[in-house]
């Protein structure tokens, strides 16, 4: 058994799929993915989103404003109400982009800060998108007591020591189809030294379809690919790769029920 620990299923055209999300997640669970946490990243989708998921029980949701789009609206005082749903199990996606938006940090900062400031209040973990902004990352997580909450870094294609880090309170990493990119050897290195015991896989759909399905809209089903690298990577069973982030993602986002 799989779980997709981060995908968009609000975000996936269907249209071109030719197919709807009963038909997405069907696929999915015919390749042993069997639970799925769809994550919100803006205040505006996430009532959308919620309707989408209300009939599978067997897929979760996050709440929040990711980075590079918290021009299209904060409020925190909505995003404490989003928050509080029961269906909810994680505040995020949040954290910090100074790639594409190194002209907003200040403000990125403010709105993350308050964003693991309600995962506390709430004692839900947390879902940190981070690029290039390694320090100021793990700094803010720091500085807000974010291992009372704990959470994932998403989507990880940063450095050894930035996860252990990370790691060292109380976060877990997640893997994306970018480590079976021929160019990720730098991510291959570090996947290969992380504990398994602190891994999670995702998908990050539709994006980031992973090898041999680049180019194509990313699914859930496709977490396999991700899980069968992972464990080529670490010279396990795919089967031991299953077990434990599936244990992994049950332990940390409690709220999940099986």
């Amino acid at each position: 058994m799989l779980v997709d620990s981060h995908c968009h299923l609000d975000k996936l055209d269907y249209e071109q799929l030719h197919t709807g999300v009963d038909d997405v997640l069907a696929k999915a669970k015919a390749r042993g993915v069997d639970y799925f946490l769809s994550v919100g990243v803006t205040l505006k989708s996430f009532p959308a989103m919620m309707e989408l998921i209300e009939p599978y029980p067997h897929v979760f949701a996050s709440c929040g404003v990711h980075p590079l789009d918290i021009e299209a609206g904060f409020d925190y005082d909505q995003l404490r109400a989003y928050a509080q749903h029961d269906r909810v199990v994680a505040i995020g996606e949040t954290g910090l982009d100074y790639h594409y938006q190194p002209e907003l940090a200040e403000q990125q900062q403010e709105i993350f800060r308050q964003h693991v400031r309600l995962a506390v209040e709430l004692n839900k973990p947390l879902i940190i998108h981070t690029r290039m902004a390694r320090e100021d990352t793990i700094r803010i997580l720091r500085e807000e007591g974010a291992e009372r909450c704990g959470g994932v870094l998403h989507c990880f294609t940063e450095s050894l020591e930035m996860a252990q880090a990370a790691m060292e309170l109380g976060f877990y990493i997640s893997i994306s189809g970018i480590v079976t990119f021929n160019k990720a050897s730098e991510l291959k290195n570090v996947v290969h030294q992380l504990p398994l015991e602190r891994l999670l896989v995702e998908t990050d759909s539709p994006y980031l379809a992973p090898v041999p399905h680049r180019g194509k809209q990313n699914q859930p089903a496709y977490v396999r690919e991700v899980a069968e690298y992972i464990a080529l990577l670490k010279g396990v069973s795919v089967e031991e790769v299953e077990r434990i982030t599936t244990e992994n993602f049950f332990s940390l986002f409690s709220r999940a029920l099986r």
